[in-house]
This record gives C-alpha cells, structure tokens and sequence, in this order.
C-alpha cells in the first residue's frame, strides 16, 4: 500500500503521542521503596533508633520520646505514599510532605492517640498546613476524622496527593477516612518527613500515582452562601504583651475608647480577602509570632443597612478579640486552648465559637475587631444571620 507523506506524518504524530502517554503510564505504576534504614533516611532528632522489628526494616524511638526523620535526596509533587505505623506512646504521630528546604512550610497528616482508640471520635485524625513552622491545627477543625486504628499492631496509611488535593486512607483501603478537597499549605513540592513516638515501617511511593482525583481545588462549602465576611481592610501587627488592655477610660459615655498606641488615624489599611473556607487567615499574612509572645492586628468592614435593625453575627476566631460597631465597643471575648473557658470545639476557629447581635444603624456601618495571636494559627471567620436590608462593601 502506498502510504502518502501526510498519512506517514499521521502516523508519526500518533505514536509521538502515544508514547508519553504509555511511559506516564508506567511511571504511575512504578512504585519505590523506602525501607528504614540510615541509607534513605536522615534522623533529624538524637533518640532514632533503625532496627528489624516483626521481620521488616523499622524505625522507633529509644528512648519513649517523640523522634523525626526525613527522607534523603527525594522531592514528592504528586502521587500515593504509603506506609504502616504502630502505636507505641501518646501523641501525634505523622507525615509531613512536600516540605519546604527550610523545614518552615509543609503539609502535614497525623493520628492522635491518647489512650483507647476510639472507632467514632472525630479527631483521631487530622490534616493541617504548616505555615511558617506553624501547624494551623486550630484553623482546620473540617479536616478531622474518624477511623479505626489499632494498638499494639501495624495500621496501614495511605495518602493519594494530587495538586491541591488529598484522600487519606487508615487500614479500610476501599473507603477513604479523610477526603481533602484544597489543600493550604503554599508549597507545591518538597521532602518527606515522618515523627512520633511510634514504629515506622514499609513506606513506598508511586510518583504520579492519583488515581481519578483532580488536582484542581474542590468545591468550597462556604462558596453559595452570601452572608460570610469575606472582604477587609487590615492593618500590620503591634506588639501586645500580656497585661496590656486595648481600651482607656474616658469621662463620657460609653467611658471607654480604643487606646491610640494601638490604633490611631495614623494606621494604614490594606485589602485582605477571606480565603478557602471563608477563613481570614492571618498566619498565611503574617508568618508566625515567636513563642511567649502576643501579636494585635486591626480587621474591619463597611456594611450599609437600608434602616436600623440587629443581625445576628457567629464569629469564629483564635486568640482573643475586641470588636466595635461604628466607633463603640460591642464584644470581647477569649478562645485559649487547654483553659476551662476555650471556645467549641476545644479551641479551634469555628462559628460554634461565639455569635452576637450587631445593632445597625441605618446608612453605613463599620464593623472593626481587634484580634491577638501567640498560640499556633491566627485568623477568623465571620457569617451574618442573614443580610437582608443589607449591603456588604
């Protein structure tokens, strides 16, 4: 048969194209393997023990106390990673992945184990961003799970990443235990590291590995609803040891006002937006505070309303805020982790934490709120009631 030039070119095309295809193909289902031994694995704490334990290459602990190694010479993007871990001793054992060179910015996933597992407690599980060596726990109370772990034998962990999104399967490898929809941490790629005060074994990687899931951000539950808070004008964080107040007595009615070291007509505003989640996450602004430390920074919005009425606003926060409506103090309130009085649920940023009725005045309205930091992450989240008669700017 006489094949003509632009067939010959067809074909060519065809193959060209087929072979990227058919060697991704193979690529997806290499898988490589890590045993735990010091020629893989960097101990990056004093206490790393490598040994044979149940006839498999491990690593533990030698001293009962949490430990950390890190992957040598590997940069994970994409793909499955999965591994077996037994629990040993309390805490929270996990995997960091696609961590930065500066070990400052990661996503992480860890178990927690205190005492007997429980099949129903939604916090078995977490996933988290490390942002600026801050684990952002306290802002991710929707990426908690439950699943069944065991004591005393090897539970099977398997994430399947892909772009901005993760499934985590714990021992069932048929139903996920966590599903991820946008993953928030801001790197795209980086190394491995895993920690805890457990055994490790048998960790395996299959680059590209993701199965059917997508690699663009899932959908946003916050997305629909128009009566979230999502644009603000911010100021650059002071200083604000404890023992300081940010209100000064005044010899009129109300009898306080805002203290002018910590805000004046001086302040500069900038834009911030409320991110995935509709969450307001200043860590992601404005890196970590050092520890023993406390950090105040100013949000505020306008809002018109068509004539004067209340609306009910939940507020979700960490640390501490001062919020005022047109210039007049309206709420304060505290959310310290490990207090008797922490905010539901146990501390974390969430609209279960606290609401309040906003008295609007008719015209426009500035909503200001005055927020700390010096535990873990740092932000809000806002949702009115509902925002008839309303006009959000």
């Amino acid at each position: 048969m006489k094949i003509t030039i632009k067939r010959q070119f067809l074909i060519l095309f065809m193959i060209g194209a087929i072979l990227p295809s058919l060697g991704q193909q193979k690529n997806k289902e290499k898988t490589l393997q890590f045993p735990m031994t010091e020629e893989y694995w960097a101990p990056v704490t004093k206490n790393v023990e490598f040994t044979t334990y149940k006839s498999v290459k491990a690593v533990k602990s030698n001293d009962d106390k949490g430990f950390g190694i890190v992957l040598k010479d590997y940069e994970f993007i994409n793909g499955t990673i999965e591994f077996d871990v037994e629990l040993k001793g309390q805490g929270f054992p996990g995997i960091n992945f696609r961590t930065s060179k500066d070990t400052l910015n990661s996503e992480i996933f860890y178990l927690r184990h205190f005492g007997k597992p429980d099949p129903l407690r939604r916090t078995t599980m977490q996933y988290a961003a490390v942002i600026d060596g801050v684990n952002l726990w306290d802002l991710t109370d929707d990426y908690q799970a439950a699943a069944t772990i065991h004591e005393n034998k090897w539970n099977h962990i398997k994430l399947v990443v892909h772009g901005k999104q993760m499934k985590v399967f714990v021992n069932d490898m048929a139903q996920p235990a966590l599903l991820v929809p946008s993953l928030e941490g801001i790197t795209k790629s980086g190394g491995i590291g895993l920690s805890g005060n457990v055994i490790y074994a048998n960790l395996t990687i299959k680059p590209n590995a993701v199965d059917t899931l997508p690699a663009t951000k899932g959908y946003d539950p916050t997305y629909n609803d128009p009566n979230y808070l999502r644009s603000w004008q911010i100021t650059e964080p002071k200083d604000f040891p404890f023992g300081k107040d940010l209100m000064l007595g005044i010899p009129v009615s109300p009898g306080v006002t805002i203290d002018p070291t910590y805000l004046d007509s001086t302040a500069i505003w900038k834009p911030v937006a409320a991110e995935y989640r509709s969450v307001v996450n200043l860590t992601h602004k404005f890196g970590a505070t050092k520890n023993g430390e406390r950090r105040l920074t100013w949000l505020k919005t306008t809002i018109s309303s068509e004539k004067e009425q209340e609306k009910l606003l939940k507020l979700g926060f960490s640390d501490e805020v001062w919020v005022f409506i047109n210039g007049q103090p309206l709420h304060v309130d505290k959310n310290y982790f490990g207090s008797p009085g922490m905010k539901e649920p146990r501390g974390r940023a969430s609209l279960e934490n606290t609401s309040f009725k906003i008295p609007f005045k008719s015209g426009t309205n500035e909503l200001l709120i005055g927020i700390t930091n010096y535990f873990f992450g740092w932000g809000i989240i806002a949702r009115l009631e509902n925002t008839e008669g309303l006009i959000y700017n």
